[in-house]
């Protein structure tokens, strides 16, 4: 009779187990950056729809979030953003760092400056910020700033500029001599002179950069390194190029929203990204690296020594990982970008 009882008692908690895991997921998350493998994966765990929403730039998720009514449970911020969100009281404080996975997290990945500890956020993917070339097309030194600020001849009218505000105008800043998040007028005026004068030689301001950088559409394009590797597994006189001026190194962070509906949900997916094979699949999808110790064993032959994911010994002095500005050079930053959008 106890045992009967124990059983039927045990049956309960599984099945409570069960329906507390089972219902809906919302992500909303950067476009063409979710493996679809890992989240069905995911769902026939946990018995739990997820649905993705894109969205193209930090600004474009932090203005749609701030204005509530979203219905999402998780969002990906850069680190560069982070604190804006932490500091808004946007985020959940999930304390991921007492989830079962966060040991695979890697130990360069666990006091990052902008969520020390990790107690909002775990790493989604990492990389870098540089340029993606037509060497076919283009035979000079695709190492520079310049591809974009002092375009090439054979490059004019073919150039694309993604157009995440901070990224570029640090890249301007960075060509000019100037330091990132600096608040120093003539530095500001310098990248921005620079800008207003190559625009003209673009022919686009987009993040999607994969397809027609393939084609032939774009010969050029400013570009994120994993984006980069997804063009040239496609077509291999893409190259991508580390500019000598500077460059940035970032990570983005999976995070969880604080007026998330699917918390618990939300909280099972951000242990799930944890586990090293899981970790893999978004990195075999998307073509970053991770952050997550482990995975390398599970990664894509293909990746292991590609040259966008393997910054090269006499470039990796002139990255510098990209944080939070201080709100006075955020504010010149949007000066300066709503001037290049005229």
């Amino acid at each position: 009779m106890i045992r009967n009882i124990l059983m039927a008692t045990a049956a309960i908690t599984m099945m409570a187990g069960a329906a507390q895991a089972e219902g809906e997921l919302n992500i909303y998350n950067w476009g063409n950056y979710t493996s679809p493998d890992v989240v069905k994966k995911f769902e026939e765990k946990y018995k739990v729809k997820v649905t993705i929403t894109d969205y193209d730039s930090n600004d474009t998720a932090l203005a749609k979030v701030r204005a509530g009514g979203h219905g999402f449970d998780m969002v990906v911020p850069s680190g560069n953003f982070m604190p804006i969100w932490i500091k808004e009281g946007l985020l959940l404080e999930a304390r991921p760092d007492q989830m079962e996975n966060f040991k695979n997290v890697d130990p360069q990945w666990v006091n990052v400056e902008y969520d020390p500890g990790r107690h909002y956020s775990v790493p989604w993917q990492w990389g870098t910020v540089g340029v993606s070339v037509r060497t076919d097309k283009y035979k000079g030194d695709i190492n520079t700033w310049g591809i974009l600020f002092d375009t090439p001849a054979e490059l004019k009218g073919k150039v694309n500029v993604v157009p995440e505000m901070t990224d570029v105008v640090d890249a301007a800043l960075a060509y000019t001599g100037g330091k990132r998040c600096t608040t120093d007028k003539e530095a500001l005026k310098k990248a921005r002179d620079v800008l207003v004068a190559a625009k003209p030689n673009w022919v686009a301001m987009e993040y999607s950069t994969i397809e027609k950088m393939v084609k032939g559409d774009y010969l050029a394009t400013s570009d994120w390194n994993g984006s980069a590797l997804r063009q040239r597994l496609q077509n291999p006189d893409i190259k991508y190029g580390y500019p000598k001026e500077g460059f940035t190194f970032w990570m983005d962070n999976l995070s969880i929203l604080k007026d998330a509906k699917n918390a618990e949900n939300a909280k099972l997916f951000m242990n799930f990204v944890m586990d090293p094979e899981n970790a893999a699949g978004l990195s075999a999808f998307a073509r970053y690296a991770n952050g997550i110790a482990g995975s390398d064993k599970f990664m894509p032959a293909d990746m292991k020594d590609a040259p966008e994911l393997n910054v090269p010994a006499d470039a990796q002095p002139h990255g510098q990982f990209a944080l939070a500005c201080p709100p006075e050079a955020v504010e010149m930053y949007t000066k300066i970008w709503t001037d290049l959008m005229k």
